[in-house]
């Protein structure tokens, strides 16, 4: 049962959420900018009181629930994170090269759904640009400046060819490496041309053989540890495959799911978004992503995060439930705010 501070939050943030929804012309992306740009400018300040502290991957956790990549792209605002009870935060997708990402529109709310449609495309300043952010707020692998550990999802530049995507990731991680508490290898997007052809076992093999193989160059004594993002439309004998691959391999952990490209869970007022090329995130994901995770969870010895479909308290204790270690929101937090952070960890305390 959710605490007077939680309610209070939960009220306070759908109020408050009406008027963003409405704003910038009900543009979700204008929106997204100017509540990221908002945070920038905001001082850091004392993390949020939601203790649940955790090892992974030889990183202590204050807490098992962090911010999911998507939202703060480039890092301007990971100085704020903690403030809103986060146990950390995963930073971009960045690439290695800047882009701008795919044309706009290219972010649609399923408000009745609860869920989002984006085709966003990995739109971000580059990983030295993500670089030069980060340790302008003195951040630094392990030092937690912004009170909580900091991820940081990789994915390929638009523009590489996938037979040259391995050299791309590479280019990113020895930028971001000495940066980051563990970095995120995104193959797993469906907005960028082929990238998720990546998660074949042959082509997964050698990627993530030459970035654990770096890492460890990077740092012999404590490499940075390498986690996997999957897509939730791997299945059957291709999953098998590719997590076999992932097993056999160096990483710390995977992260389950990405965006899906079904469109099943749109109500009637949603549908006319099914035919919206892109990423389905939220509540339509929700039954998907759990049966993902647990599926994992029975799979592999590493630790899972689970994300996808998380808009309650009770979806993020079936997700524990499911096998995962830890937790990332993103579409949960649109619709939810910091109330859902709270919430989680007041719903798990109590069942």
């Amino acid at each position: 049962m959710a605490g007077l501070v939680t309610r209070g939050l939960r009220t306070g943030y759908h109020c408050l959420r009406a008027g963003l929804f409405r704003s910038a012309g009900g543009d979700p992306e204008r929106v997204h900018e100017a509540m990221i740009d908002l945070l920038a400018k905001a001082p850091g300040g004392a993390r949020a009181k939601v203790s649940d502290p955790v090892t992974v991957a030889g990183i202590r956790f204050p807490n098992r629930v962090g911010l999911a990549a998507g939202l703060d792209k480039d890092g301007v605002a990971a100085q704020t994170w903690a403030r809103f009870g986060f146990g950390f935060a995963e930073l971009g997708t960045v690439t290695a090269l800047a882009q701008p990402g795919n044309p706009k529109p290219r972010v649609f709310r399923a408000v009745t759904s609860q869920g989002i449609v984006n085709r966003m495309g990995f739109n971000n300043r580059g990983a030295a640009a993500l670089a030069e952010t980060l340790r302008a707020k003195g951040v630094r692998r392990g030092n937690h400046a912004v009170g909580i550990p900091l991820g940081i999802s990789i994915g390929k530049s638009k523009v590489t060819p996938l037979e040259e995507a391995t050299a791309d990731y590479l280019t990113s991680l020895r930028l971001l490496a000495p940066l980051a508490d563990y970095v995120a290898v995104n193959v797993s997007s469906p907005n960028t041309p082929g990238l998720r052809s990546l998660q074949a076992a042959h082509e997964l093999g050698a990627l993530l053989g030459a970035l654990t193989d770096e890492a460890a160059a990077l740092d012999r004594r404590r490499p940075v540890p390498i986690f996997v993002k999957l897509a939730p439309d791997l299945e059957g004998a291709d999953l098998a495959e590719t997590l076999a691959v992932v097993n056999a391999s160096a990483v710390s952990g995977v992260i389950a799911t990405n965006t899906t490209l079904a469109r099943h869970g749109l109500s009637p007022a949603d549908r006319h978004l099914a035919g919206e090329a892109g990423g389905l995130s939220g509540r339509p994901l929700t039954a998907r992503a759990l049966s993902f995770v647990e599926h994992l969870a029975a799979s592999t010895s590493l630790p899972v995060m689970g994300v996808g479909g998380i808009m309650t308290p009770a979806d993020g204790s079936r997700m524990f439930d499911a096998g995962a270690s830890m937790l990332q929101i993103y579409t949960g937090f649109i619709y939810e705010g910091p109330a859902l952070v709270r919430g989680i960890h007041e719903y798990r305390r109590a069942s």
